[in-house]
């Protein structure tokens, strides 16, 4: 990627990122001010269900620091036995970001599950970009996580 185009995506994402508020108490995940995570939608939804569904605040689980809704008993229950297994790369950051090192928005409902792993990016501009190379962001990404998620 030339040096002009990867600034004016960073300038972009930065941009973007002015727009919501996380919780700095915990940097590793992306949080509202209440410490809601993924906006209350249900993790396990993408799996089971193929698709993100809205989490009721009545089947919250607290976990690693933040707050996770579930839109049934069965799927509070499957996160129970294994968190891990459902919970966003990057703490919920953007894929993309994370890749360019930028620690940015992920918005639940631009999404991919890739070998397993849910993934979150910023908007459906960025997704684009993000699906041309998948594995080469997946890599960088996981690279950068490892000091990123500490700022």
């Amino acid at each position: 990627m030339s040096l002009n185009r990867r600034h004016l995506i960073m300038s972009s994402l930065a941009v973007l990122a002015a727009g919501p508020v996380f919780a700095q108490n915990i940097p590793e995940l992306n949080l509202s001010r209440s410490g809601l995570a993924i906006r209350g939608v249900d993790p396990v939804s993408y799996f089971t269900n193929g698709s993100p569904i809205r989490g009721n605040k009545e089947l919250a689980v607290q976990h690693k620091g933040g707050t996770y809704w579930f839109s049934s008993e069965d799927n509070r229950n499957l996160f129970l036995e294994n968190p891990d297994a459902y919970l966003p790369a990057y703490g919920g950051f953007c894929a993309y970001g994370t890749a360019v090192e930028a620690k940015v928005d992920g918005d639940p409902y631009v999404w991919h599950i890739i070998d397993g792993q849910l993934y979150l990016n910023i908007d459906k501009s960025v997704d684009k970009i993000w699906t041309r190379n998948i594995p080469r962001y997946i890599r960088d990404a996981n690279k950068n996580w490892t000091w990123l998620q500490k700022s």
